[in-house]
């Protein structure tokens, strides 16, 4: 479901008796039900989220994490701090007794409406007609349910920030090329670590449906999905030249969603689990510019007062989809499960769901 859609859907407005209320009460009442639901309740909350709502998570962590975490949970109810996509994978991965629930519908990912089924399924026709049957799907869990089933349907697997090396090395123990959906940096970074060249990489440009590839098509090995992290793309060679000027000893750590340009000049490059585990194991004293999104750097800079640390881009602002979960909507979710009168359920078809399944599986079984 892309962010249009979620617009159109008649999930209701937050109640204005919400707004009206301060956060001491909100929080008071959102403690108060936890205690009641108990162990009914489970509260995932991902590292992008606001300080206010990942004050009542039961765990935090990145999206699949957090997915496996409700799996592993027997709460009757499961209230996503996070996006629609991860609300999705968490819908698929636990058992129909459970509720899944995320608190404001409007918080979706640009990055994963950048590549939706219809949009997909066409792109893989044009390909086959180019490349035959020597492509394998790969999708960021960051995409939707659909995707996630479009490549378990066709053999290809799921990966995530951690562990992209080791699905792309065994994506091409099956098929001679990939087509890597829909983040074309994590692509494209995981691609060229591991020794293919960047003129072996090709673009698909969903919104012109054109490969965007200059030279002869069979030396393509890795077709990119022309998709971004909007809050990624905006960490830039100006700002790490800059930081050089000003700052030279400071050591630049980004996430690999960044342009391949901004990895190659930063000094180290992983997942949000190797950003905080490296700020972790550094020095007392140490200096650190962070190329992530505002509110994990916030709370990464909160948590080490001993290391200076800043943001890579000092104009950064949060994940602005991420932020439509706050404690307004976190309260009416769990008084909706209080009253019997569940909102904004998330719930994927059966048979989506099973393909999705095969997709994450392989990536369990690989990774």
């Amino acid at each position: 479901m892309n962010i249009l859609d979620m617009v159109k859907k008649d999930t209701g407005l937050l109640p204005s008796k919400y707004r009206d209320m301060t956060t001491d009460e909100m929080r008071a009442r959102v403690k108060e039900i936890k205690e009641k639901l108990g162990e009914d309740l489970f509260i995932p909350g991902h590292h992008y989220q606001k300080d206010e709502v990942i004050e009542f998570a039961d765990a935090t962590g990145d999206s699949l994490q957090l997915a496996q975490a409700a799996a592993e949970t027997t709460a009757s109810f499961i209230v996503f701090c996070g996006v629609h996509f991860m609300a999705e994978t968490a819908d698929i991965l636990t058992n129909e007794s459970q509720v899944v629930i995320l608190p404001d519908m409007r918080a979706g990912c640009s990055m994963a409406d950048m590549a939706d089924i219809h949009q997909t399924e066409r792109a893989w026709e044009k390909l086959e007609k180019v490349f035959g049957d020597s492509m394998l799907p790969l999708t960021y869990v960051n995409s939707t349910a659909a995707i996630k089933a479009f490549c378990g349907k066709r053999g290809g697997a799921t990966v995530t920030s951690s562990n992209a090396h080791k699905m792309v090395e065994w994506a091409f123990t099956q098929k001679e090329r990939i087509l890597f959906l829909p983040d074309q940096h994590l692509g494209r970074n995981t691609a060229y670590d591991l020794g293919v060249p960047l003129e072996e990489m090709a673009v698909w440009n969903p919104i012109t449906d054109e490969l965007e590839y200059d030279g002869d098509p069979s030396n393509v090995k890795v077709i990119l999905w022309k998709g971004h992290c909007s809050v990624h793309e905006k960490f830039t060679l100006g700002n790490i030249e800059q930081l050089r000027r000003d700052k030279p000893e400071m050591k630049i750590l980004v996430h690999p969603e960044c342009t391949w340009e901004v990895v190659q000049k930063s000094d180290l490059a992983g997942s949000t689990k190797y950003i905080i585990e490296t700020i972790e194991k550094a020095e007392a004293g140490s200096q650190w510019a962070i190329g992530t999104e505002m509110n994990l750097v916030n709370r990464i800079i909160q948590q080490h007062p001993d290391k200076e640390i800043v943001s890579l881009n000092p104009n950064m602002c949060p994940c602005l989809t991420m932020n439509r979960i706050d404690l307004p909507h976190l309260l009416w979710a769990l008084e909706s499960i209080e009253n019997g009168e569940t909102i904004n359920r998330i719930q994927v078809e059966q048979d989506v769901a099973q393909q999705a399944i095969s997709a994450l599986n392989k990536m369990l079984e690989h990774a």
